[in-house]
């Protein structure tokens, strides 16, 4: 594997640090800003809105230029964006930072997928690919606990001044290990549009949405839920948080592996499964240990969805999939963005720091509800004997 993947696995690092780091610093940002905890839990949502607002159009812009380029100029506005969060005096100012560092997600992980397929001989691109996103996993293994512990040590600015910091590494590898390649041709619009027409795509989306939402609604108050609910010290979060990229891992190798054999029948048992822990939740989070486990439990299964999810939307949209695999990357980040605002809602209502579980088991039993609509159209329309969305891999 070439050297360049490594580079597009440090941006890929700190872009997912910053994303996820925010969970586990929110009682130190609200008490900072003088805000509520769900306030301060705005700042997740915000910077879910601008991946998903920004996904498309950066992809598309993408398109058209070199792809070194347009990734050395995505690091650079991730920079700008974390150091603006880590000097921010006021929370308007914060959630403006988080805003201008997630419109280079989308387009990283977009773009970056595809040049890492380029880099390697045809029959090793996804596994390339994967390379890549191993930055992304490793971010909630090993940056969101450690800067958490840094937040919570020397400050929560400290933090968002080491991610940019990463983005800066991840700046100088890409520009020194990346190499230039063609311009690439321009993108047919008119055929990436036109495979919105099919409402599989739209059920799909819709699925990744409330399914991977139901996950955020729990996440985002992670920290007060386990120390003021749980019982744990502010310290112990850190640690919780590894177990939730341990079980994060382990569920997204998973669930690649269920995709490729079946996928209908893995995403109705991920779903249900998904539902059934969160539900679970409100009552396990009662107590130390059993908390912990579920803590391990929801990366898992939360996160085994999201290979069948991506593949879904991707086989339903074959023809012209670049533009979709974009959208449904802002998907991803519009159902973090709608779980946050809900389960901040509930919590604002009175309901205590386990509502939000309550809130994620509803949204996955409701994505559960649209993969069985899916299943049944399908099956309708499609001859049994050998349904191709289910056969050939992407």
């Amino acid at each position: 594997m070439p050297l360049a993947l490594l580079a597009l696995a440090i941006g890929a690092f700190g872009i997912g640090t910053t994303e996820f780091v925010i969970a586990g610093l929110l009682p130190e940002v609200a008490r900072d800003f003088g805000v509520s905890i769900p306030t301060a839990g705005y700042l997740i949502s915000g910077y879910a809105l601008g991946v998903a607002v920004g996904a498309a159009p950066m992809t598309v812009l993408g398109a058209r230029m070199r792809r070194k380029h347009l990734l050395l100029a995505l690091m650079v506005i991730f920079i700008l964006g974390n150091v603006l969060s880590a000097l921010a005096p006021t929370y308007g100012l914060m959630m403006t930072g988080r805003v201008v560092a997630s419109f280079t997600h989308g387009a990283f992980f977009g773009v970056g997928a595809i040049l890492a397929g380029d880099l390697v001989a045809p029959g090793r691109r996804a596994s390339a690919i994967a390379l890549m996103f191993t930055g992304l996993t490793l971010a909630n293994v090993l940056g969101v606990p450690m800067g958490t512990f840094i937040g919570q040590a020397f400050g929560w600015r400290v933090t968002f001044w080491v991610v940019a910091g990463l983005g800066v590494v991840g700046l100088l590898s890409i520009a020194a290990l990346v190499p230039v390649q063609a311009r690439p041709a321009g993108t047919d619009i008119g055929a990436e549009l036109a495979v919105f027409r099919n409402p599989q795509v739209w059920l799909a989306i819709a699925m990744t949405v409330l399914g991977f939402g139901g996950v955020f609604a729990s996440f985002t108050y992670i920290a007060p839920m386990m120390t003021e609910v749980a019982g744990f010290s502010e310290g112990a979060v850190s640690w919780l948080l590894v177990l939730f990229g341990v079980g994060l891992v382990i569920g997204n190798l998973l669930g690649g592996r269920l995709a490729d054999r079946a996928l209908m029948p893995s995403l109705y048992a991920l779903l249900a499964g998904l539902a059934l822990v969160l539900a679970v939740f409100t009552f396990t989070s009662r107590a130390q240990i059993p908390a912990a486990i579920t803590v391990f439990l929801l990366g898992a299964f939360g996160f085994a969805t999201v290979p069948p999810l991506q593949k879904r939307v991707l086989d339903n949209a074959a023809a012209a999939p670049t533009l979709a695999s974009a959208v449904n990357i802002g998907a991803f980040n519009l159902g973090n963005a709608l779980a946050a605002w809900l389960g901040g809602l509930v919590i604002t209502a009175g309901l205590g720091y386990t509502a939000p579980n309550w809130v994620g088991a509803l949204l996955a039993a409701a994505a559960l509800a649209l993969a069985a609509l899916s299943g049944l159209l399908e099956r309708r329309t499609v001859p049994a004997a050998a349904p191709r969305s289910e056969m050939q891999p992407v």
